[in-house]
Parts: structure tokens; sequence; C-alpha cells
């Protein structure tokens, strides 16, 4: 979990700040003692100039307003609050009905009428606090994924990319026709671009402007990855403290991206196949669903197929997800694309550092651009571009700034190990590596500990005590 996503977490758990706008003192007083005894922040004014100056230094999660003050209407408060998304619950001592209605029009949250029972009062105000709890992670969803789109182009100019860029845009007016989306599958080797596709995927469609959740699987946290995904209820564990929707929820209409779907538990494959099925979500703890109109994008560089066959992976929440299928080609058959892309690359990292305006390539650099093999595919060639713009002189790149593996020797296919033995030969000697250390192994290699018990498997490696 990234550091911008623990600040969100703790701000949501910090100490509800409330602000009491009224002016019968002696009230305001016995309101105060109950919410403070609740663990709320209070602070007191009278009227609205008072309300207006406290404001400037004191940011309230919560007002309690009263609708008659001193110096006006508590109206035109009313729409300043909500204005800064403020939560406001109206009292009234008059209770005229049209009052009511245009205040809750107006964007208040609830209505008190006076005299108020105090235990009425609490839980008015701790349903706002979760109104604000689930506002602010929804907010904070949609500002850290604000950015994902921006920007995003899938470069390429080779047949197979434009077959790419084709199905995108097929699947996309299928989206914009359908009440329900279809679910896509984006596979690919690692660095193709998978990401890059299903945020493209997102813009292409009619709702664009709404929420892109970018999900990595692999990174979640076992024992947090349910909470993440699927939300839980304040009490529903021990660290619960606060309700607060998942991910899921967080997607609203947009579209919801599970990367790297192949490292899911098995356990929670049941759960998103149901999501999938039913177009519902259930936060832990609670006995209420929501509707999930998110489309659903997933991706993975592991083939999901032979992982059924062998109990990796769900086949019932295979064939959900493989409604749609893109397959983005690696780079070494993208023919002509490498150039395009390393210049595209290149320009973005002299712009970005303030350096040449038009870097250039050497023709030895050329040669060596087109004639490696990308096994990272377009995230090595990004690393290597960018790394060689930063060390070259007088803005041209040589074979030298690239420093790529020597290419161009001919090679007797004859002579290859097949690429099963190669892989199986490979395992082994991380194994002897790492003492027979699985997790070990996985990190030398660089992949999960999961993938590790994949290939093992695969390979019929089985570990003596």
């Amino acid at each position: 979990m990234d550091n911008t996503q623990n600040n969100a977490s703790s701000n949501i758990n910090q100490q509800s700040k409330l602000l009491i706008v009224e002016d019968e003192v002696l009230f305001a007083r016995a309101v105060m003692r109950q919410l403070q005894k609740a663990g709320y922040e209070c602070e007191h004014v009278e009227n609205l100039k008072d309300a207006r100056s406290i404001i400037k230094q004191f940011t309230p999660d919560i007002v309690l307003l009263d609708m008659r003050l001193p110096d006006g209407n508590g109206m035109d408060l009313l729409l300043e609050f909500v204005a800064k998304s403020i939560a406001v619950i109206v009292m009234t001592a008059h209770g005229e009905i049209s009052d009511t209605v245009n205040a809750i029009k107006q964007g208040a949250v609830d209505y008190l009428k006076k005299p108020i029972d105090l235990e009425e009062l609490l839980l008015s105000v701790q349903k706002a606090e979760t109104t604000v709890i689930q506002s602010n992670s929804l907010d904070y969803s949609r500002q850290r994924n604000a950015h994902a789109t921006e920007g995003v182009e899938l470069l390429g100019d080779s047949g197979a990319m434009q077959s790419v860029k084709a199905q995108i845009k097929r699947i996309a007016q299928l989206v914009a026709s359908d009440t329900v989306p279809p679910t896509v599958l984006i596979s690919g080797e690692t660095g193709t671009g998978k990401d890059v596709a299903a945020r493209l995927l997102h813009l292409s469609c009619a709702n664009s402007d709404k929420p892109f959740v970018h999900i990595d699987c692999a990174s979640l946290p076992d024992d947090l990855i349910e909470s993440e995904l699927f939300g839980h209820e304040k009490g529903a564990y021990t660290g619960a403290l606060n309700t607060r929707p998942g991910l899921i929820e967080a997607a609203e209409d947009g579209t919801l991206f599970l990367d790297e779907i192949g490292e899911l538990p098995l356990a929670l494959q049941a759960k998103l196949l149901n999501v999938l099925e039913r177009r519902v979500v259930r936060r832990i703890g609670s006995t209420k669903e929501r509707a999930v109109p998110a489309r659903f994008i997933a991706a993975t560089n592991r083939d999901l197929h032979e992982m059924t066959l062998v109990g990796r992976f769900r086949q019932d929440l295979y064939y959900r997800l493989n409604v749609m299928s893109i397959t983005l080609p690696p780079l070494r058959e993208r023919a002509g694309d490498a150039m395009l892309l390393a210049q595209h690359f290149a320009l973005q990292t002299s712009r970005r550092y303030g350096l040449v305006a038009n870097p250039t390539f050497s023709q030895e650099a050329v040669r060596m651009i087109n004639s490696y093999s990308w096994p990272g595919n377009v995230r090595e060639l990004r690393h290597q571009v960018s790394r060689a713009m930063l060390l070259c002189h007088e803005s041209q790149i040589t074979e030298t700034d690239l420093a790529l593996p020597m290419t161009g020797k001919s090679v007797n296919i004859d002579d290859l190990t097949p690429l099963d033995v190669a892989e199986r030969t490979i395992l082994l000697q991380a194994l002897a590596e790492a003492n027979n250390n699985v997790s070990e192994a996985a990190r030398i290699l660089g992949i999960t500990r999961m993938t590790m018990r994949y290939r093992m498997e695969k390979h019929q490696i089985v570990m003596r005590p």
C-alpha cells in the first residue's frame, strides 16, 4: 500500500470536528458536553458573524446550525458550509415544513426540531459522520486516480498495434451501449503496456469522466486485500475503527482495473466472482448489499487457462473475466515501433529535466534499438532510453549511452535449449542458490512467491525435506 493511501486512511480515522452555531447558550453547552463525552472536538458560536470568523481557523467536519440567529437566517450560512463540503444538520424551533424542505434541498444532511433530545442529536451526528467518512474515502480515490488517465496514448504504427487499437475502439462501443458493461481481460508479457491499454479503454468509453481505480492485486497485503477491495463496517474486525467503502465501491460507475489478477488469492476469487455475477458488493461486517455499476477490466502476464487446469485459478472466474479479450504483443513483434517509442521517451525525458529540445540517436544506436529483442518490452525500452538521455552528450544518444547487451550475433536454432528445459533449469538454480527457500528463490528471480509455486508445479519440482 502506498504512502498516499496510508495518509488517506489516517485522515479518515481522525477525531471529527463539530461547530455548533446556536444563540441559546445553555442548550449549546449541553450539546457540547454530550458530544465531547462521545469523543468529538467541538466549538460554539452564537451568530453568523462569529461562525464566518471561526472557520478561518477551525475547519469542522459537521455543523449543527440553528436556522434563526440574532444577525440573520441560518440558510445563508448553510449554503456557504455546503460549498465547502461540510455536513450540516439544521435545527429549528419553528418547524416550518417549507424551511425544512428548503434546507434539505440546499444540501443539509438532516434536520432536528426543537426541543431536541440529546440522544437523538447524537444519533444524527453519528449518521452525518458516516456520510463524511464515506465521502472522504471516495474523494481520496478520485484524487488518487484523477491523473491516472491524463496523457494516455498507446503508441505504435505496427499492424499488431493497429489491431489492438481497433479492438479497444470496438469494445468501448459495446460498453457504451450496454447497461452492464462486459468484462475485459488484457493479457500480455510484463512491460507490454497492459495498464495503458486499460486506461485508453476507459477514456474511449462514454463515461470517461468517471473514476478509474487501479488495483495491483500483487502488491496488496494478504491481511488487508479483502478490506481494501470490499470495504468494511465499523467494528467488523480488530482495527476497523470506522466504516470504510472498498475500492470496488470507489469505482462507482467508472472503471475498476484489476492488475495482476492471477495473484488474487483463491478465497477472494470466489467473492469477486459473486460481485461480477450479481453486480452487488457487501462490506465486511455488513448485511447490506450495494449495487456495483462499474466496468471491470483485468490484466495478467500469466496463462490463466493453464492455471485453471492446475487449480491455481477458478475456472468460472476465468470465463467470467474473459468475456472480451485483448492481447498485447511483445515489442519484438511490433516491427518499427521500437524506434518510434524510443524517440518519444527521449523527448519526454528531455522535457521533464529541461534538457535539449530535440534529442537524436546515432546510427549505431538506431541499429541496436531495432535489432535488440527487448525481453522487458516497452518498460525496459523506456528505462534504457531515459537513462541514456540523462547520460548522453550534445543531445545525441549513442550505443554507449544505451549500454545494451551485444546484438547481431548469429544463432543456430539447433543449438538452442528448449524453453521448458531452460525455465526448469533456471528455477532449480535459483532454489539451489536460496538453499531451497522458495520465497528467497522467488526474490532472486524477481517474481512473486505464488508465481514461483506455480512454475514449480508446472515443471514437477518437488521440495524434499
